[in-house]
């Protein structure tokens, strides 16, 4: 028997001799770690890539329906574009994008880090381009005539797919499925306030203004009637119809008719038992608190922790706030007012880091979690961000270390069609040969770089955030999560400028080994040391450590920031 093998049962045999020993003393407890974190939501842990998926690829060209709407060129819905299309490219007509070409690229769009795609509605939608309302103009808001419904806000039957999107063998169900194999969640954009535009056409057109249930019963019809010339307490053709207009043309749904609730409660819980992960809830600020408390709770208790997230478009965050309170129906909202703090830092007005502080309510805030609000600096509907390479880097940069659950809209990763308008080609083509050329573009590559880091780091994804510098070109913080038997704490350091920046971190800062997540390496930390870091132009270094808070003064402002992170705490 060798020395080794000796010592180890000579050893086991006294613990075992021990253990029949009564303890003189009980073993002194451990003492209880605190919790820090921004936010325990699971649906925290990912990014969201938007896509307008009519605009993405075509990956299916026999689902384009070419000749819907005939041979009349004001109702044809294929190809329409807009005036000064052979300068930008824009078109408020269907172009071919699909569940096929969505899903051929699903792997492009996890490679970049993200673990979400949110898509636009996915119902049936009218046939005909729209006759009625105003011609359409460089400023989009409100004008509709010649419009399709390739977009998806326009449905007609909230049960059945749109005909452009699925493929022999593809239905929704088979995308959320396919994506899920992907690592990536389905986030399906829901409507409830309005239907398709229902009134000012110079004659009757099939579907607009209809509503159609599960079985293809007609539920509703505005034929054609101004609100004011509806009788919904006579006409039950009428009954789901507020009687007053709200956004242009659109059908303003009645809220407060218990009928059309649960149409949209049957309608979407379909679409969740198909595979829809979450839900992006449109024009949520045009429909009572009352709907969505309702909608949520009935959503909630056959899904529980079902997560939703509205657009309320509004600067305002004591405007937005309320839908995310508990007794509105406790639905997370797009940050609109952060939105508008990222343009400026980012965009061309090239404002400073400080610019962003105010915004992010991270203490006595009015939302229920800043943790939880969706953060993002473009979408749809507005102009895409006016910004150099270096800006969408930087702003790719902060998104994805600063507190909330990153947003990017399609084509961004390469600057695409950046501050162009809706009928400018915000809402341009992507497709394939641009997919395959994004690969290598310095936006999509350093996109890429951070958004894998935040998808590796539960610090970044639900940590406690605790601002040391936003200045300038500069800033640095800390992202604390501390929950659950996971201890990380992570520095984030950013700059945006155009030469390197040195950072010397004392404040708060914890002893021991911090792995550099990018290039940094490994950093020793002593007892009342310090961090020392040059950061690239237009760069971020993030350095993490996997222990528990031990240090007094950071333990005591995590403490305050736990306080009063969230509403009602």
């Amino acid at each position: 028997m060798s020395i080794r093998v000796l010592s180890i049962a000579l050893i086991a045999g006294l613990a075992a001799g021990c253990a029949h020993e009564p303890s003189s003393a009980a073993p002194s407890p451990a003492a209880p770690v605190a919790d820090y974190y921004g936010t325990t939501e699971p649906f925290a842990a990912n990014a969201v890539y938007f896509v307008v998926t009519d605009r993405f690829v075509n990956g299916d060209p026999s689902n384009d329906q070419r000749g819907q709407g005939g041979s009349d060129p004001a109702l044809r819905t294929f190809d329409r574009p807009t005036p000064g299309a052979e300068a930008h490219g824009g078109n408020i007509g269907y172009l071919g994008g699909d569940f096929r070409g969505l899903l051929d690229n699903a792997g492009y769009i996890a490679d970049m880090g993200f673990g979400a795609v949110w898509l636009t509605p996915i119902v049936d939608n009218p046939d005909q381009a729209f006759t009625g309302g105003d011609p359409i103009g460089s400023d989009a808001f409100f004008k509709d005539r010649g419009k399709t419904g390739y977009h998806g806000y326009w449905g007609v039957n909230f049960f059945e797919l749109d005909e452009h999107l699925p493929s022999a063998g593809l239905d929704f169900a088979g995308l959320a499925a396919g994506l899920d194999q992907h690592g990536l969640q389905t986030v399906l954009d829901i409507v409830a306030n309005h239907g398709s535009p229902s009134f000012t056409m110079p004659a009757d057109q099939s579907k607009y203004g209809e509503l159609y249930d599960a079985d293809g019963t007609l539920v509703a019809d505005h034929q054609n009637l101004a609100p004011e010339d509806l009788d919904p307490a006579g006409n039950p053709l009428h009954a789901f119809f507020h009687d007053e207009p709200d956004l242009a043309q659109l059908s303003n749904l009645d809220d407060t008719n218990p009928a059309v609730l649960d149409y949209f409660v049957r309608a979407y819980s379909q679409w969740i038992e198909q595979g829809a992960d979450a839900f992006r809830i449109d024009t949520i600020r045009h429909v009572p608190h009352p709907f969505w408390k309702a909608f949520s709770d009935r959503i909630r208790a056959e899904h529980p922790g079902f997560f939703m997230f509205g657009e309320a478009f509004d600067h305002e965050a004591a405007n937005i706030a309320p839908h995310t309170w508990p007794e509105n129906g406790g639905v997370s909202v797009l940050d609109f007012p952060l939105k508008a703090a990222l343009q400026e830092v980012f965009g061309g007005n090239g404002a400073g880091y400080e610019a962003l502080a105010d915004a992010l309510y991270l203490v006595d805030g009015p939302y229920t979690n800043p943790y939880e609000l969706m953060t993002f600096y473009d979408n749809h509907d507005m102009p895409r961000m006016d910004a150099s390479d270096a800006g969408f880097v930087d702003a790719h940069n902060w998104l994805f270390t600063a507190r909330g659950i990153p947003v990017i809209y399609y084509g961004s990763e390469t600057g695409f069609m950046r501050g162009a308008g809706e009928h400018e080609g915000n809402r341009n083509y992507f497709g394939q040969e641009r997919i395959d050329a994004a690969v290598g573009n310095p936006i999509r590559e350093q996109l890429k770089r951070i958004a894998q880091v935040r998808a590796a780091s539960p610090a970044l994804q639900r940590g406690l955030q605790l601002n040391l510098v936003l200045d300038g070109d500069r800033a640095a913080f800390y992202r604390v999560h501390q929950h659950a038997g996971e201890h990380q704490v992570a520095l984030v350091l950013l700059n945006k400028g155009d030469a390197p920046a040195d950072f010397e971190v004392r404040d708060y800062l914890e002893a021991g080994t911090w792995q550099g997540a990018i290039g940094g390496g490994a950093v020793e930390v002593a007892e009342g040391g310090q961090l020392s870091a040059t950061v690239p132009a237009h760069g971020v270094e993030v350095y993490l450590l996997d222990a528990a808070v031990s240090r007094d003064d950071l333990a005591a402002e995590l403490d305050r920031l736990m306080a009063g992170a969230r509403r009602g705490d």
